[in-house]
């Protein structure tokens, strides 16, 4: 920081009036050069503290905890009290990344100039509707701590379909390997693919059928590739990820 008097000994070393056709005194020159870094200071600071309001408060650290009350009361009944639903049409949501689960929530949910939801759902749609951010971020922690129950492979004569579907895809029809973005084991990506491992084959069947006919319409990604898998390579691919662990 340059102070008062170390801008006035600068400006000694100025010639006066130098390069214009004004006459400037040492004095003047130390008080000119003291405006100029009380502005320079002052400008800086008002530029820290409009990238902090711009970054704004980091967001609260999700609160599992405050969650379980939710969880118990509202989703229970169809997911069970740990996630684990024992419905093959309700998804298993335990160790399910939060972001996924985060993002679901609030697909359910119409957004504001919309005229439907990204991911329709009528009864979806009622539960999440009184639901805040802080709620959703909160469920999405409960259920992303608790231990899946996996469901498993029920018909072997389609393994190896499903297999060679998850793995390697289907090269002539453009359909690319399951694996690449979920994972060889079904274990997805954080914040961006979900876990798929021990999940209900009723369930991602439904989905990648809703996917194709376009009842599901929140990820377009998934939209083109479902659209080109037959009844059967759904069945296969979906029987196939149950069994993955």
């Amino acid at each position: 920081m340059i102070e008062e008097r170390q801008a006035g000994d600068l400006s000694a070393n100025l010639p006066v009036g130098a390069g214009s056709g004004r006459t400037f005194t040492a004095p003047a020159l130390a008080a000119r050069a003291a405006g100029v870094t009380r502005g320079l200071l002052l400008a800086g600071a008002a530029l820290l503290a409009g990238s902090a309001l711009a970054q704004g408060a980091a967001p609260a650290k999700p609160n599992p905890a405050a969650a379980s009350k939710i969880a118990q009361e509202v989703c229970s009944a169809c997911h069970g009290a740990d996630g684990n639903s024992t419905a093959p049409v309700n998804p298993k949501l335990a160790s399910q990344h939060p972001d996924y689960l985060f993002k679901q929530l609030s697909d359910f949910k119409v957004k504001d100039g919309k005229k439907v939801a990204a991911r329709p759902n009528a009864v979806m749609a009622a539960f999440v509707a009184n639901l805040s951010d802080a709620d959703m971020h909160n469920l999405a922690a409960f259920y992303s701590g608790q231990p899946l129950k996996p469901s498993a492979a029920r018909n072997k004569d389609t393994v190896e379909l499903g297999q060679a579907i998850y793995r390697a895809g289907i090269v002539e029809k453009g359909v690319p390997s399951c694996s690449g973005c979920h994972g060889p084991r079904g274990e997805g990506i954080p914040a961006q693919y979900p876990a798929l491992h021990g999940q209900y084959s009723d369930y991602t069947e439904a989905q990648l059928t809703g996917f194709r006919s376009g009842d599901r319409h929140n990820n377009a990604p998934m939209a083109a590739i479902a659209s080109r898998l037959s009844d059967a390579e759904i069945k296969a691919v979906a029987d196939y990820i149950a069994g993955l662990r």
